[in-house]
Parts: structure tokens; C-alpha cells; sequence
């Protein structure tokens, strides 16, 4: 039997059993809702598969040292197919191996799909979920990645790279559970029968364009600020002259 996905309400909105973060909502709770509280996905909502996600959340987190070295490989293999919490949970457990590199690819690679899935999704409260992951995954990553700049933006650039010629072989909607209308239509059955699959995320016929504009806009945001930090940065000390 899969694992039953719920919605955690309050500061945070969290997948199932597997925790991802906890957030400062960015809109008011709807009426009767209180933090913490644990609800059931409604309607289409209930539909969406985050089954494979949470069970490999859970072997990351939790897993052995075999286990998480298997579910390592299996993502390695085809991470075409991995909700982008799997990527960040992923860079975590390179992070703790000394894979630092690695570590910081994955993590960014997460970043940049679920700004992807957040874009497409039709519900803009959905944005919590990455600044969720982000603050659970990311200061030891940025602190390793940004010790050097000039490796800083290489390796943005390669996510950006990977990502053009990377399928997306998963659900996106799963960034939909962690909007505020999958908790309206989680208080309100009847309310969640007005949405379809379809409503839930923009035309799959604009995707294209909309993963595009997010990777250049994520690359140009990575630049600016590499860019600001190079100018706060101390001068170089004179070369001293050969002997």
C-alpha cells in the first residue's frame, strides 16, 4: 500500500510523512484553519502522486547507508524521473559523504526544476514550497559553493545546461499540495470539486517557453549577484616578483 499524502498547514506546508521544511506562509490561512494542523488532500488534489517522492524522502532522511546509496543510483540513473524534493534531499546526503560538488549540483538542479514546477503551477502561494526546501537544504551548500565564484557560476551554468536537455518525467503537480487552494479545497470538499487536473498548472502548451524563462531568469539572477559579490570583494595582493 502507497503512502497516504497529507497537507500540513500553518508554517509550513509539508508532504506526507516526509517533513521538507518548515516556512512562513506568504498568505493568511483561510478561516478555521490553525498551524499544524494535518489535512487530506480533496478532489483532484487527492489524485496527485507523491507516493515515489515520499518513500525516497524517507529512505534519504532515514534510510541505512545501503539504502541511501541505492536510492543515490537510482536517481544518478534517471533523475528525469524525481520530484525536485527528491534532488534536494539527495544533495543533502552527499553533502554529509564530503561530495561536495556533487551535493551543490543537485541542490541547485532541485531549486531550478521547482521554480519550474512553481511558474507553471496556476496557484502563486506555491512559491513557499522551494523558499521551504531552500531554507532546510541550503546554507551548508551555499556556504561550500560560494567560498569560490568563479565555481559558483560554473556550476549554475552546468544546472542550467543539464536542466535544457533534461526531461521532466514527473508529476508537477505535486507543487500544487503546497498551495493555499489545495488547503481551501482541503476545508471544503465541495469547493474542490470545481478544479480539474487541467486548472491546476498553465497550458502544457506554454511549458516550454515558461521553463526557458525560468532558466534564464534563474542563471541572470545567479550572475547579478556573483557580480555584487566580486565588487565588495578585497583587491588582490600584489604578484610577488620571480627570483
Amino acid at each position: 500500500m502507497g503512502v497516504t499524502t497529507t497537507i500540513r498547514v500553518g508554517v509550513g506546508l509539508l508532504l506526507g510523512a516526509a517533513v521538507l521544511a518548515q516556512a512562513h506562509t506568504l498568505e493568511p490561512l483561510p478561516a478555521g484553519v490553525s498551524a499544524g494542523q494535518v489535512l487530506v488532500p480533496q478532489g483532484v488534489y487527492a489524485h496527485i502522486d507523491t507516493r515515489q517522492t515520499q518513500e525516497m524522502l524517507q529512505t534519504l532522511t532515514q534510510g541505512s547507508a545501503e539504502q541511501q546509496q541505492a536510492a543515490l543510483e537510482r536517481v544518478r540513473a534517471a533523475p528525469e524521473r524525481f520530484q525536485p524534493p527528491v534532488l534536494y534531499a539527495m544533495s543533502q546526503v552527499l553533502f554529509k559523504a564530503k561530495l561536495y560538488h556533487e551535493a551543490a549540483f543537485w541542490f541547485y538542479a532541485g531549486q531550478l526544476r521547482a521554480r519550474f514546477d512553481v511558474n507553471r503551477s496556476t496557484d502563486p502561494t506555491t512559491r513557499q514550497a522551494v523558499d521551504a526546501l531552500n531554507q532546510t537544504y541550503g546554507a551548508p551548500v551555499n556556504r561550500y559553493l560560494f567560498q569560490d565564484l568563479d565555481r559558483a557560476l560554473d556550476l549554475i551554468a552546468n544546472v542550467v545546461a543539464w536542466d535544457r536537455k533534461t526531461p521532466y518525467d514527473y508529476d508537477p503537480h505535486w507543487i500544487n499540495l503546497h498551495g493555499m487552494q489545495a488547503v481551501q479545497a482541503a476545508r471544503d470538499p465541495q469547493s474542490a470539486g470545481a478544479r480539474t487536473a487541467a486548472s491546476l498548472s498553465q497550458p502544457p502548451s506554454e511549458w516550454a517557453a515558461i521553463a526557458e524563462r525560468t532558466r534564464v531568469k534563474y542563471l541572470k539572477s545567479f550572475q547579478d549577484a556573483i557580480t555584487g559579490m566580486q565588487g565588495k570583494l578585497p583587491p588582490s595582493p600584489p604578484a610577488q616578483p620571480s627570483r
